[in-house]
């Protein structure tokens, strides 16, 4: 399962012209991975202060996004500033070759950037099938919260996704909680970042990075790299290594409530 790490500058505030800019990126990845990453807010940047710029989802970012799969033959999968029945969400989306998609609304609004005075929380965890893999996706603050993304079963999903706009003052708690999220859920991980600066005075170093069973990094980049990368993540042995060494079922039930 190859999945496309496309880590860029978001133009702030401006959803028009990132989607003309990440429309030519997915197109040259045509034939050369199964799943495209976004990062977060891919069309606005997390700029929560411009909360007009929320999409409806009969609008041009759904309508683009499923257009793209489609043309590309890939999925996607990403988040965007959402608006369904006055109420605003961070929605991450992995919307599928065939038109089908499936929405996962951010569950932990970061209180200190103003997020969870304006939107709503999610209250579900959706697992996304395609191509026989299961993928769990969440969004960036989400990256936190351990017990939101615990693989209770041990093969909940196979595969991990991380869209993210995380500044580069917090940047050694990405490097650190990416991998700590692989390894306690003994699951593959694929994480997005953005690059650049944002309109609200903060900067973004990247470290887009993805992992294998046993941490080795099978995509990563430099401080500030733009561009996109491909991880080439081998299902079989996960299932295998999940077989041999079947830590998940010595770990602690508990129940998920909204």
């Amino acid at each position: 399962m190859k999945v496309a790490l496309l880590q860029y500058p978001i133009v702030w505030a401006n959803p028009q012209e990132n989607l003309r800019l990440f429309g030519e990126r997915l197109a040259a990845l045509q034939q050369q991975a199964d799943v495209a990453l976004l990062p977060e807010m891919f069309t606005t940047g997390f700029c929560v202060d411009r909360i007009c710029l929320a999409d409806e989802m009969d609008g041009i970012t759904v309508r683009t996004l499923r257009q793209w799969a489609a043309d590309y033959d890939i999925a996607i999968a990403g988040s965007f500033m959402c608006r369904e029945n006055g109420k605003l969400f961070n929605r991450g989306f992995f919307v599928r070759p065939d038109g089908s998609a499936d929405f996962i609304d951010k569950r932990h609004l970061y209180r200190s950037g103003g997020e969870s005075q304006l939107f709503t929380a999610g209250n579900q965890r959706t697992v996304s099938h395609y191509k026989g893999v299961n993928f769990c996706l969440q969004v960036c603050y989400d990256l936190r919260f351990p017990v939101w993304t615990r693989n209770q079963s041990g093969h909940d999903y196979d595969i991990l996704l991380y869209c993210a706009a995380w500044p580069d003052v917090r940047i050694g708690a990405w490097d650190i909680l990416v991998p700590a999220r692989g390894l306690e859920n003994q699951c593959l991980v694929a994480a997005v970042n953005t690059v650049g600066d944002d309109g609200m005075g903060l900067h973004y170093s990247g470290h887009s990075v993805a992992y294998d069973t046993r941490l080795n990094k099978l995509a990563q980049f430099d401080d500030n790299e733009a561009g996109t990368k491909i991880a080439d993540f081998n299902v079989e042995k996960l299932h295998h290594f999940r077989e041999t060494l079947p830590l998940w079922q010595d770990s602690d039930s508990f129940q998920l409530l909204p």
